[in-house]
Parts: C-alpha cells; sequence; structure tokens
C-alpha cells in the first residue's frame, strides 16, 4: 500500500488558503478538470412504492447556479447529472425537459462541461424492463435528449447511456434490493440493459456523431477466505463478474446483442472503501477488506487490469467515503491514481461522488460524504473544511502530473 511519505506529496508546496485557480486542463484531455464533482441522482422506487428524486431531495434543482458556481471556485469544471426520464417522459413519446433545462442552461453559463447519465436506476412506471417496449423507448429518449443538447449547446456531448448495468442487474435482478425487485434473472436483466444502451448510442450518434459514451460499472476485488481455499475458482468468478456488461457491450460476449468495439468508449470505475470483500456465498459478501489487509489489491493494479482489458480511456466516476473517512480516502484514491499515470496509465479524472451531502435511499439517513452541506433556503451550503483541504492538495499534484503525462 502506498505511504503518504513515497507519494511524492511530501514534497509538493501546498498553499495556505483555498482561492488559487486551477490552470486549464492539458491539450488533448478529455474533461475540462481532472476533478470532477457529481450529483447524486437516483429515481427509482423503493419497496414501499415511494420514488426517490435525489436531485430535488439535495436541494440541487432548486441552487443548480449556486451549486456550479461553488464548483468553479473549487477549480472543478466537469461534472456528472442525471435526468430523470420518469419526469420527462410522463407520457409514452412525449417529452417535457422543464425539469432539465434549468440546470442545463445554469451549466451553460457556468462554462461547466457535463457528463449527463439517461438512466440513473429509474425509468417510467409504465415500462416494464424487459419489454422490447422498454429498448424502443429508451432509444427515443436518448434521440430526444441529444437534439435538445444540439439546440441548447454547441459543445461536445458527453453521455452515460444507462449507468451502473451490472450493479443494476445485481441489485434489481438477481438479487431483489432494489426494483423491480426481482431475483435469479440477473443475466436476463444484464442483457436487456446492454441492448436498450446499444439502441441509445445508436440514436444519440445519429444526431451527434461527435458525442462521447461513458460507461459506468463498480470495480471490486473478492477473494476466498484462506480457511476455504476450495472457494477460490468460484470466488475468482465473481470478481470476473464485474466485466461482463463492458464484454457485452464491446462482443465480447452474448453476440446475439449486437455489441462491438465502437460502442465502448470511455470506462468509468466507482470504487468506494467497500469494494473490495472476502467471498462468503453467492448471496452475501463476506468481510469488508481494510486496505492494511495483505489481500488488499492497491487500486492502481484494478486500474491497470481494466485498461490492459479495454485499452479504452478511464476516469473514476464515481468515489467517496463518510464522515471524517472522507480526506483520507481522497489521498488514496488519488495516490493510486498518481501511481497509475506514471505508469502511462489514460486515467482522465476522479469524480468525487457525491459531491453534496444527500438522504439515505432506504430511510433517509444523513450522509455525510459530500464536500458540502445540505442547503439553507437561500441556497448556501457549508463546506466540509478537512475534506476541502485535502482535495485542493492533490488537484495541485495531479493535475501537475497530468501535464507531465500528457507532454511526455
Amino acid at each position: 500500500m502506498t505511504s503518504r511519505q513515497d507519494s511524492g506529496q511530501a514534497a509538493c508546496r501546498v498553499p495556505t488558503g483555498l482561492e488559487r485557480s486551477i490552470a486549464a486542463p492539458p491539450r488533448g484531455s478529455l474533461f475540462h478538470s481532472f476533478f470532477l464533482g457529481g450529483f447524486e441522482c437516483s429515481t427509482h422506487r423503493l419497496a414501499s412504492g415511494k420514488r426517490l428524486d435525489l436531485i430535488a431531495a439535495t436541494g440541487h434543482d432548486r441552487h443548480a447556479a449556486a451549486d456550479y458556481a461553488r464548483l468553479r471556485a473549487h477549480g472543478i469544471r466537469t461534472v456528472r447529472e442525471g435526468i430523470r426520464w420518469h419526469l420527462i417522459e410522463r407520457t409514452p413519446h412525449h417529452y417535457h425537459f422543464e425539469s432539465l433545462l434549468p440546470m442545463l442552461r445554469a451549466a451553460r453559463a457556468a462554462g461547466l462541461q457535463v457528463i449527463w447519465d439517461l438512466c440513473h436506476f429509474g425509468w417510467p412506471d409504465d415500462l416494464d424492463v424487459f419489454s422490447a417496449d422498454f429498448v424502443s423507448r429508451f432509444a427515443r429518449l436518448a434521440r430526444a435528449f441529444a437534439l435538445l443538447l444540439a439546440d441548447e449547446t454547441d459543445t461536445t456531448p458527453f453521455i452515460t447511456p444507462m449507468n451502473e448495468i451490472s450493479f443494476v442487474a445485481w441489485a434489481a435482478g438477481e438479487m431483489g434490493h432494489i426494483y423491480p425487485f426481482l431475483r435469479g434473472r440477473g443475466d436476463e436483466l444484464k442483457e436487456q440493459l446492454v441492448r436498450a444502451t446499444i439502441a441509445g448510442i445508436e440514436a444519440i450518434w445519429d444526431v451527434s456523431p461527435h458525442a462521447r459514451i461513458c460507461h459506468v460499472d463498480p470495480v471490486f476485488n473478492v477473494v476466498a477466505d484462506p480457511a476455504r481455499p476450495h472457494e477460490r475458482a468460484v470466488a475468482e468468478a465473481n470478481r470476473q463478474s464485474q466485466y461482463q456488461a463492458w464484454d457485452m457491450l464491446c462482443g465480447r460476449q452474448a453476440a446475439h446483442l449486437g455489441g462491438g468495439d465502437k460502442y465502448l468508449d470511455i470506462v468509468g470505475v466507482n470504487y468506494y472503501p467497500w469494494n473490495q470483500w472476502i467471498y462468503f456465498t453467492p448471496e452475501e459478501a463476506g468481510p469488508l477488506l481494510p486496505r492494511s489487509h495483505s489481500a488488499y489489491r492497491p487500486f492502481r493494479d484494478i486500474l491497470r487490469e481494466v485498461f490492459a482489458r479495454y485499452q479504452r480511456p478511464l476516469f473514476v466516476s464515481e468515489t467517496g467515503a463518510e464522515g471524517d473517512a472522507r480526506p483520507d480516502w481522497l489521498w488514496y484514491v488519488s495516490a493510486e491514481v498518481g501511481a497509475a499515470l506514471r505508469q502511462g496509465l489514460p486515467v482522465e479524472g476522479i469524480c468525487l461522488y457525491p459531491i453534496v451531502n444527500f438522504p439515505g435511499w432506504e430511510n433517509d439517513r444523513y450522509c455525510h460524504n459530500g464536500l458540502w452541506d445540505y442547503p439553507t433556503e437561500a441556497g448556501e451550503r457549508e463546506i466540509h473544511q478537512p475534506f476541502a483541504e485535502e482535495l485542493h492538495r492533490q488537484q495541485i499534484i495531479c493535475e501537475e502530473m497530468r501535464r507531465i503525462c500528457h507532454a511526455v
């Protein structure tokens, strides 16, 4: 595991304030800033029937302009956002973008680059996710959104068609944890979401052939308990499952879906403190592996494996921790990404996710995992100062390292 001493950070002079303006990214970079901010935008239904709307719950829809100004003031010029399909297509094939336009225009006015999620766990109530209509409706939504972007902006679109295909297939189709709460249909759901994604990409490219497509899923490490060596093969199969959706998209698996190399553009990896564990059962993860554990795999190695497999630009599309662990986790991920950059891996950025605190899905638990807190009525948000200071240190280190890597 990398230590603070050998990461090279101790030799860097760190300004005492947070007022320093972060310079423009190096030529050839995908994103306008190395560090991105991601706004939680889940919209799925809970078992109670309640539909989540985290954009509204965090006040981001009401205070988007102020949120974007805060991001710019802290050197963040690229964000992850989501559209809310259930609000946009309240009636089949009729699109109402009034829930989106204020955010889109506020981002444009702030000069921010946006990566838009089209489906972040939620879809209209009338849609059966396994139907052919789901695929065609998603493609029509993607086309309508691409047309809107073409009318409203003149920049290259960055779009994530379907957020976390593998996670949704596991959580919603295999384990029954989230809507539609199914069990034993994970592979079927994964294939269906890949079908919809491919149809959506084609619809986007029909409008904007230059659009960039981001595919986001968790990366993780699973190891067998040394006391149960007979489980090594099944633990490794569990670990390899993280690649199935990307393999389907690029045509390496389930060729009947129509995947191909062109569909796998930018690979986004989501990585959190709980993404390494000891295999227990197919239904339940075992104990988490702390970073101090001998079996813990350095994040740089995970990034290297993903790149070796796909040879695509990478970015850390989600990462973060809760409470007082936020600064240290940011340091760890940044140090590992820095090591990956020195090894020549094309890691384009790190997205802090979520960038503002949010209420937990199931119980409205107050999740202290953002850089900023809930908003006041006036739209002000209290900043988590230790997190902000660590971010500023990492911006200086990582962006300078990226310039050096791009210049080589």
